[in-house]
């Protein structure tokens, strides 16, 4: 786990590349290598890359970056890990490549060499890297099939500038700093802006599962390289019982293929489903006891599971650890998130994870698992659940009236839901009503009925974008699958957005923060493509019960008390703490903010919709909290 950045002039731009601005950019980026850093530029100075290092294979100078061919042709940076380098390895020795290291790193530059950008297809990890070829003055750049790492990128006056971070970007002196007004309601909506753009003009994000190539001339190619419903015609015919063992065997070579790695390994441990099954199968497969980490708050018991992690804890031997964290330590960072996040990033559990991740680097750990992707892939939310029944008892059905009465009963229900408040409902049966997609990334914190109501008459119009969004999102999945049912459509459009954009995000971004590589065994690409293939009757057999499929397969690992007791969640207090000690913070950071000043949102509904929490037992909190740090966000970076 690193950061890279770099810079390639094309159509002669006006200066050659600057290594002391190649410098700047991997200052800003340190937190995520403090072992060594690297910067390089190529003797005409039209490329530069620059490198900060994390040293967690082959920890010797033999792996530093930027990397080179012999020849002197192909040159690399690369953030993540590659967990199949060494069949790789054994395939490019094989073909007569002399390795100076134990890196992934050089069987990606040898590989490159070898297959060009067919390399991709071979690798199984977490990676985003670019590739200079000093011959054709190309640079090739790709990030993993489901986006765990960021590549962030803008084409400025003949150049062509990339990052890990946004803020190294922003180095760069002839870029203008300026938000990105036609994302906000994507981020007001779904807590990150989308999987193309960012929350500033200009700058782009390499999507996940995408590669591009930067030509001489500044011709710039992006292009699909994965397809996540590959494996459709392998695994739609499985019944339950294969799928169940399947997965469980893919799980346990996903856990196994990540603990390589030449420092201690660790689980981030809830007592939860997922991060329990880490630390079981870890566990097992260690020869030596792995460490566990746990975050609880001190003055607020109902949302700690602390006792659930110490019994997994005892049970699998871990060495085990915990950091109990108070309103006042979360208020103390809040205004520091922004720059780590480079956007906003709308999930409170930003906050204990921040406090997770400084235990874990304080305690000499750098490499750790965590559970991220188990509940998108086999419908471990409630509310998913519950939308999963909705659609199929109710709206599948009301959705085969005419359009007409679909309209009708939109409008009349309208009046009455608006006046009572009750933008929630109104949001379903709009969705029903104009067959807009009924789930998009989650349930959306702002839905487009509270959007309307927050924008100024001139920004109305923004409050249409998630709805636009979710279609495209949508409709990206019909063109892989037509056929994809209810839940297929909506876990592609997850991997598409809500995965790597947020939670994906906010593990990389707040675990680089303390300088933690986090790796995520639920979201190897072969168990994706399984989970995306298994129609509805095999992924959800029990419509009372979140996760069935992976539950029964779990049984000869873990415990029934810790498989099927109720799913509590990784969750923030920000709802007690916005009524209380945060109020009177919030209030004035938001009604006298530069962002308000913007002319963006009315005031009266930031206004209300802080009163109304305050004084009701409704909780508004994740709207408030996503508000907030778009205030903060604006304040330190425009």
């Amino acid at each position: 786990m690193c950061g890279i950045a770099g810079i390639v002039k094309y159509n002669q731009a006006e200066s050659k590349i600057n290594i002391n601005l190649l410098k700047r950019m991997s200052d800003q980026i340190v937190h995520r290598g403090p072992d060594d850093e690297g910067q390089w530029l190529n003797e005409d100075r039209s490329c530069g890359l620059a490198f900060r290092r994390l040293s967690i294979i082959d920890l010797s100078k033999a792996g530093a970056q930027p990397m080179h061919t012999e020849d002197g042709r192909f040159s690399i940076v690369l953030n993540g890990e590659v967990y199949n380098h060494l069949d790789i390895r054994k395939r490019l020795i094989d073909k007569g490549y002399k390795y100076k290291s134990q890196t992934d790193t050089e069987s990606i530059i040898y590989g490159y060499s070898e297959w060009g950008k067919d390399i991709l297809e071979k690798m199984h990890g977490m990676f985003a890297f670019a590739i200079w070829d000093n011959e054709k003055k190309e640079l090739f750049a790709a990030r993993d099939r489901l986006g765990k790492k960021p590549f962030y990128y803008t084409i400025q006056n003949g150049y062509f500038i990339f990052a890990s971070e946004i803020k190294s970007i922003l180095q760069f002196p002839a870029l203008s700093v300026e938000a990105n007004i036609e994302e906000i309601p994507n981020y007001l909506s779904l807590g990150m802006s989308c999987h193309k753009s960012s929350l500033f003009k200009n700058i782009k994000k390499l999507q996940a599962g995408h590669c591009l190539k930067l030509k001489q001339n500044g011709e710039l190619e992006i292009k699909r390289y994965w397809n996540p419903y590959c494996k459709l015609s392998d695994y739609k015919d499985l019944d339950f019982n294969e799928a169940k063992e399947l997965l469980f065997q893919m799980f346990r070579s996903s856990v196994e293929s990540r603990m390589m790695s030449d420092l201690p390994l660790a689980v981030f441990l809830s007592g939860g489903l997922d991060s329990s099954l880490n630390a079981a199968i870890m566990s097992e497969i260690s020869s030596k006891p792995i460490k566990s980490y746990t975050v609880g708050f001190k003055d607020l018991e109902k949302y700690n599971e602390l006792e659930y992690a110490r019994k997994v804890s005892q049970l699998f031997k871990t060495e085990h650890k915990e950091v109990l964290i108070t309103e006042s330590d979360c208020f103390g960072i809040l205004e520091q998130l922004p720059w780590f996040e480079d956007e906003p990033n709308g999930d409170p559990v930003c906050l204990p994870l921040y406090f997770l991740s400084k235990l874990t680097r304080d305690d000499g750990t750098a490499v750790v698992q965590v559970g991220e992707g188990s509940d998108e892939q086999f419908c471990g939310y409630e509310s998913s659940l519950r939308d999963f029944n909705i659609y199929s008892k109710y709206l599948s059905k009301y959705q085969t009236l005419p359009p007409f009465l679909r309209k009708f009963a939109y409008k009349t229900s309208s009046i009455c839901l608006k006046n009572s408040r009750k933008l929630d409902a109104l949001e379903y049966i709009r969705r029903a009503s104009l067959k807009e997609p009924f789930y998009a990334a989650g349930n959306p914190i702002f839905s487009s009925e509270h959007l309307k109501k927050l924008f100024n008459k001139n920004f109305e119009h923004l409050a249409e974008n998630p709805i636009k969004y979710a279609k495209s999102l949508e409709e990206l999945s019909r063109q892989m699958n037509p056929e994809a049912d209810f839940l297929q459509t909506n876990l592609i459009m997850d991997i598409s957005f809500r995965l790597p954009e947020l939670l994906l995000m906010r593990a990389d971004k707040i675990g680089m923060a303390h300088s933690i590589e986090t790796r995520v065994p639920f979201l190897d690409h072969r168990i994706v493509e399984l989970s995306l293939a298994l129609p509805e009757r095999v992924k959800v057999p029990n419509l009372n019960e979140t996760k069935t499929l992976l539950k029964k397969a779990i049984e000869p690992v873990l415990p029934k008390e810790i498989i099927y007791r109720k799913k509590q969640g990784f969750w923030a207090p920000v709802n007690e703490w916005f009524r209380n000690e945060w109020f009177a913070y919030t209030k004035d950071k938001l009604l006298s903010s530069d962002l308000l000043k913007s002319g963006l949102f009315k005031k009266d509904s930031i206004e209300e919709l802080l009163i109304l929490h305050k004084n009701s037992p409704k909780n508004d909190g994740k709207r408030i909290y996503s508000l907030l740090m778009l205030a903060l966000w604006w304040e330190r970076f425009l």
